[in-house]
């Protein structure tokens, strides 16, 4: 038999974590000890106290049916209140809020309830490779922003043609940003409330980082004024908690927007395992020094590699959030060329290309194993820098 893939996914390029995964294993098949910089997967274990509610909860027969619907009573309620606690922000749990299955999950699926043929939708690039599938698969146009340095890696709408504007029903943004570790300021996200206004645009951001932060706290889109009539912020339980084999996250803001979703994932999936909401009511609801700990232990891991690439005399960007670190190459170098050398060693990062055309010139640096490890991973670069 002759099986034939659809136009669509033939369209898609290669998942670019998953090409990173699979030349990993090869190497790791081969004896050689790899120091992965690549994926960004939390080492850290979740804290015990979210894992010991999950034990209880996983024993319990009434989790074990179908979860159904946007998510249980008191998982919608944590998020209101430490949505209220941490940015200021009013949510309505009945309207305003939907479980995920991790946010990723719910980004690819946006899409299918707004999109159609023709229509645009705007994707930052260099970014989450994602938010340019969800399209695809929606059937959409894409537009790339490019997210470059002159700018401070925030989107220059004005570079944006208005004709593209007139067709555009959904736009993607991500900050503090993956990968470029950029913060958006107030002022930025109230052009976007304006420039959505104007132009009748579906607002998405992914927010994912936003506990991650080594300075000042990075602000919520719904801050903003007039935010919440234009658009949704997605978060994640992955990040924050260490829970990214876990899947749980959630999508708040503009009732309607949800709603869209809601009837999507009602066709697509059965809700998140409820045990896990109830994990996720102890993270969101229990004390918070695991987070903070966990933001001590990065910001040491980022400053040995920054000081360790400078010595070795890369050009860095110092990342006020995320757990990533974007670093300029030599100018004789592609990001595949210098990432590929960076292998031969046993060093994995991410080639800034793999993430879009303007991240060339560049690689991500991930900081998820530890101290000693980072430094070793140093060492190993200078055999071949």
């Amino acid at each position: 038999m002759r099986i034939k893939y659809s136009k669509k996914i033939l369209s898609l390029p290669p998942y670019l974590f998953i090409e990173l995964d699979k030349k990993k294993r090869q190497l790791e098949q081969k004896g050689v000890d790899i120091i992965s910089l690549g994926v960004g997967d939390p080492d850290l274990p979740t804290p015990k106290h979210i894992v010991e509610v999950m034990k209880k909860a996983v024993e319990d027969p009434k989790n074990h049916r179908y979860p159904f619907g946007k998510g249980i009573k008191e998982f919608c309620d944590a998020v209101a209140n430490w949505y209220k606690k941490r940015f200021n922000v009013e949510l309505d749990p009945e309207t305003e809020i939907h479980s995920l299955i991790g946010s990723k999950e719910g980004i690819a699926h946006l899409p299918l309830a707004f999109v159609d043929e023709g229509d645009y939708v705007l994707v930052p690039e260099p970014g989450y490779p994602v938010y340019q599938s969800s399209v695809i698969f929606a059937g959409g146009e894409i537009f790339y922003m490019s997210l470059k340095e002159e700018n401070k890696f925030l989107v220059d709408f004005d570079s944006i043609p208005k004709e593209v504007l007139n067709k555009t029903k959904l736009m993607f943004l991500n900050y503090p940003n993956n990968p470029t570790t950029q913060v958006a300021t107030k002022e930025f996200f109230e052009k976007v409330v304006d420039i959505a206004k104007r132009y009748n645009i579906i607002v998405v951001h992914d927010c994912a980082y936003s506990e991650i932060y080594f300075e000042e706290p990075p602000i919520s889109f719904l801050e903003v004024e007039g935010a919440k009539d234009v658009g949704i912020e997605f978060h994640s339980l992955s990040k924050t908690y260490n829970m990214t084999g876990w899947r749980i996250g959630f999508v708040c803001g503009n009732k309607d927007i949800i709603a869209g979703l809601s009837k999507v994932k009602d066709n697509f999936d059965s809700g998140v395992f409820t045990a896990i909401q109830e994990a996720a009511v102890a993270a969101l609801e229990g004390p918070q020094d695991c987070v903070e700990e966990m933001r001590k232990i990065y910001k040491e891991r980022r400053d040995v590699l920054i000081d360790g690439l400078k010595k070795l005399g890369l050009e860095v960007f110092f990342p006020k959030a995320t757990f990533y670190v974007w670093c300029k190459i030599p100018k004789n170098e592609t990001s595949i060329s210098f990432a590929e050398k960076l292998l031969s060693v046993g060093v994995v990062c991410t080639p800034g290309v793999g993430m879009g055309k303007s991240g060339e010139g560049y690689v991500r640096f991930a900081l998820t194993v530890d101290k000693k490890r980072i430094e070793e991973a140093v060492e190993r670069m200078k055999k071949v820098l």
